[in-house]
């Protein structure tokens, strides 16, 4: 791998730089971000306060204006004739790697049609970040954030779930203390990292098989990342309960946990324990 010096950056090419800042701790700038930004005549950015915390600490000037997702069309004109005009322009978001569930791409695409450099300044981001520590397939799938209805959120989980990968989601605290019983039965084989308040001070993370997934456990506030492992391989593994399986699972439910009857009924088989969960929830969802 051959390395860059930083001799060239005084030097800049005129356009739009996509400028990654940090997602919680404002030591996590990279130096290039700090040099790109000190030198951009605009920084486009979502929250002016957010990012005014971070120029602030490290003494950036630059003139602010806001884009975000309800004005970023209104924008595109001005911003345009400013980068036709040979100035410097930075896209940042606020926190981690623009773009990535966050505005800019309307303004990207259009750079790209008239022919503007678009450069990107890599450096925080909350999926990789994540990632890197889980152990699960070096293969992902980034999803970002749940859908607000249980509705898409099912039709999507359909999908994915026959990805042999890893699965990035962004998600609020109050959605997954909501979503667990679906998580569940889309990937019950699977592991999970749930990744509370990345680079923060209340940063934590939470490891489960996800059938033992139970966010009564956890004190979830904040900003979460999850990810959900690749498929777990099993041999010979049957997608179909015998007809003593589910009578016995019929008088189960009256006394067990969904949890219980599982552990019960794939003791000596090689049974999913996909299937056996969801023919529980069927039964339950019959009454």
């Amino acid at each position: 791998m051959n390395l860059q010096t930083d001799s060239s950056i005084s030097n800049l090419k005129y356009g739009l730089y996509i400028v990654s800042t940090p997602i919680g701790n404002l030591n996590d700038i990279t130096l290039r971000a700090l040099k790109v930004l000190s030198n951009s005549d605009y920084i486009l950015c979502e929250d002016t306060r957010v990012t005014k915390k971070l120029l602030t600490k490290y003494k950036i000037k630059s003139n602010l204006i806001s884009n975000h997702k309800f004005n970023e069309k209104k924008n595109l004109i001005k911003v345009i004739d400013i980068l036709k005009d040979g100035k410097i322009v930075s896209l940042v978001s606020d926190a981690g790697t623009p773009t990535i569930s966050d505005p800019g791409n309307i303004l990207i695409n259009e750079c790209i049609k008239r022919k503007i450099n678009v450069i990107p300044i890599p450096g925080p981001s909350a999926p990789a970040a994540a990632l890197s520590i889980t152990g699960f397939s070096e293969k992902y799938y980034f999803y970002g954030f749940f859908p607000e209805k249980n509705s898409e959120i099912k039709k999507n989980f359909q999908i994915l779930s026959k990805l042999d990968s890893s699965i990035v989601f962004f998600i609020s605290a109050k959605k997954l203390a909501k979503s667990v019983d679906i998580i569940k039965k889309y990937f019950l084989d699977r592991d999970i990292l749930v990744a509370k308040e990345i680079t923060k001070f209340y940063e934590e993370f939470f490891r489960y098989k996800i059938e033992d997934l139970d966010t009564k456990s956890i004190n979830l506030k904040g900003e979460i990342t999850l990810v959900i492992s690749n498929k777990k391989i099993f041999n010979k593994t049957s997608n179909n309960l015998s007809e003593s399986d589910k009578k016995k699972i019929k008088k189960l439910l009256k006394k067990l946990s969904i949890k219980e009857i599982i552990d019960l009924i794939k003791e000596g088989k090689d049974i999913s324990k996909k299937v056996i969960y969801n023919y529980c929830l069927k039964l339950k969802n019959e009454k």
